[in-house]
């Protein structure tokens, strides 16, 4: 997702800026968060905000963006000195993402430098560049540079110019790339015109922007086909400001449990450019209405894209408890059929069973070593001695003994299957034993039908809690004008018809003081009784009833 401004970016919003905004006086001016100020700008009949976030964007603005209760004092600062100043100047410094904008001129002028490349920054100075307030203060690590109060800011560190490549300097300078590197990527640092329009430029060219460098990538470009590539964005970027834009934002498909697929924003651009027309996209009047639409959204989006995840793993979570239930379920009829099938492979075998038994009661009965007992039934397998050849494995720590035991019934030969046999039982009762395993496996499995369903009842809820909790909606509102009578104090009366008491607020509150200082002073005389209609005007001298305007029905 596009969170900032690239050069192009910025040149469209600094024109649309100009259009608008030059000649306007700052209002006041407010923090949304430590990194965000909006500038609000008003003429009679008309107001207009600049939107600044360090780092990030600038940009004119007609939403109300939630403000901090207190100002900061980066925020007061601003107050201060720009304050009723006109916006005379936007400029963009070289071809950087730095931005200047002044306010007031001659020697009453200050600046608000914005710099929207590595983690940003807004600075203030007066009209010789001088440092009076930054936001974050720094040393530039290559040139050794300080950004701190009373020191001067070096607009000279800013870049120029761009300048064009031809086919030699195009080559050598994707020669010391590394290898797999995509086209776009080696290109974009070396050029101001950002990703997006490079791509845009290639596309239009037939160039795979995508295209991963090689040893021998020249003979499967044409090189002057990228040179081409790169004069046709050169192009575009200088005839930007001289041209009116549009907005664009493009969508991508994203899904939620609850609602389904849904349209998400990823990216805004002031060109329709080659990659974004194929995918869906929404368009704009203006550049600043789709950063607008973009970024008041994007709170939204956040929430809705948290939702989506809390809801993938509610939805997982369930069907997690679904599968292990019916694990559980699944393996407990799997040993009820392994018992009830072990129980009737002894009854077939009872004559095996029971000789073996009796064989290994008989060794241990004589005391016989337990190595002795296993090389006795490895010379009666030798011997090919069935009941010595039916014994898997001796486990006589725990008195038990592994038979291989064969499906009589079946007429097709079928493998042998282990089972186990106490020595301290009987066939019958080593039977007996499989079908109480059977049994008490199936009283488990109904218990734990009973136990499951209220489980998943009981995850169910939850599930639909956790679904109506994440179901979060966020709104912002649009600045308005603001009409004449909401400046008065004023109210409807019986026949449809408002009444202005005062001219303002002010003087409505000063009448009401001097009205109760002339009440609570003492008199000597009474005073003459008035009529109502006197009495009205007395109190509301510049009381007077206009028909009821149709804005004032909501009211």
């Amino acid at each position: 997702m596009k969170l900032r401004f690239n050069t192009v970016d910025i040149r469209v919003a600094i024109a649309e800026i100009r259009l608008s905004c030059i000649g306007l006086r700052v209002a006041n001016v407010y923090d949304i968060d430590n990194k965000t100020y909006l500038i609000k700008l008003s003429k009679p009949d008309s107001k207009v905000g600049v939107l600044i976030e360090s780092g990030a964007r600038i940009h004119q603005t007609h939403i109300e963006w939630p403000k901090n209760a207190m100002p900061s004092g980066f925020s007061m600062k601003l107050r201060k000195h720009l304050r009723t100043r006109r916006l005379e100047k936007v400029e963009q410094l070289g071809v950087d993402r730095i931005i200047d904008f002044q306010f007031g001129a001659n020697e009453a002028a200050y600046h608000v430098i914005v710099e929207l490349y590595d983690r940003g920054n807004i600075i203030l100075t007066d009209h010789e560049y001088m440092i009076l307030n930054i936001l974050r203060p720094r040393t530039d690590e290559n040139s050794d540079v300080r950004f701190a109060v009373r020191e001067k800011y070096p607009l000279d560190m800013a870049r120029q110019t761009q300048q064009l490549l031809n086919a030699d300097e195009v080559k050598q300078l994707l020669s010391k790339e590394k290898d797999k590197t995509p086209l776009k990527k080696a290109l974009t640092p070396h050029f101001s015109y950002g990703a997006p329009l490079i791509e845009h430029c290639l596309i239009g060219r037939g160039i795979d922007a995508g295209f991963k460098l090689s040893a021998d990538w020249h003979t499967k470009i044409d090189v002057s086909q990228l040179v081409g590539a790169l004069e046709d964005a050169h192009r575009l970027f200088e005839t930007l400001p001289s041209q009116p834009c549009k907005g664009y934002i493009s969508q991508s498909k994203q899904v939620r449990p609850s609602i389904g697929e849904y349209l998400s924003y990823e990216e805004f651009h002031p060109i329709l450019y080659r990659q974004v027309a194929s995918s869906a996209f929404l368009q704009f009047d203006t550049f600043s209405q789709a950063i607008d639409e973009f970024f008041s959204s994007l709170e939204k989006q956040k929430l809705e894209t948290k939702a989506a995840q809390q809801e993938r793993g509610a939805v997982k979570k369930l069907d997690n408890i679904r599968k292990d239930h019916q694990k559980r379920l699944d393996e407990l009829k799997n040993a009820q059929d392994q018992d009830e099938y072990k129980a009737a492979l002894i009854e077939q075998n009872l004559p095996l069973v029971d000789r073996a038994i009796f064989i290994l009661r008989s060794a241990l009965a004589d005391q016989m070593d337990w190595k002795d007992i296993d090389e006795l039934i490895e010379e009666a397998k030798q011997a090919s001695d069935p009941v010595a050849l039916s014994i898997a494995a001796l486990k006589l720590d725990v008195n038990m003994m592994t038979l291989l035991l064969s499906d009589l019934s079946d007429e097709d030969p079928v493998k042998p299957v282990r089972v186990d046999v106490d020595l301290a039982l009987s066939a019958y009762a080593n039977a007996e034993k499989y079908y109480v395993h059977k049994r008490q496996a199936l009283t488990k499995e109904q218990k734990t039908i009973e136990a499951s369903e209220k489980a998943l009842k009981n995850a169910e809820k939850k599930t639909r809690e956790t679904l109506k909790e994440v179901q979060t909606v966020t709104s912002v509102q649009r600045m308005r004008k603001t009409y004449w009578f909401e400046k008065f104090l004023w109210f409807i009366r019986r026949r449809r018809m408002t009444t202005d008491p005062t001219k303002n607020a002010r003087r409505f509150s000063k009448r009401r003081t001097s009205d109760f200082s002339r009440r609570s002073a003492p008199s000597t005389r009474s005073p003459a009784p008035l009529s109502p209609k006197t009495r009205c005007s007395s109190r509301f001298p510049s009381a007077r009833p206009m028909p009821l305007l149709p804005t004032t029905s909501s009211r």
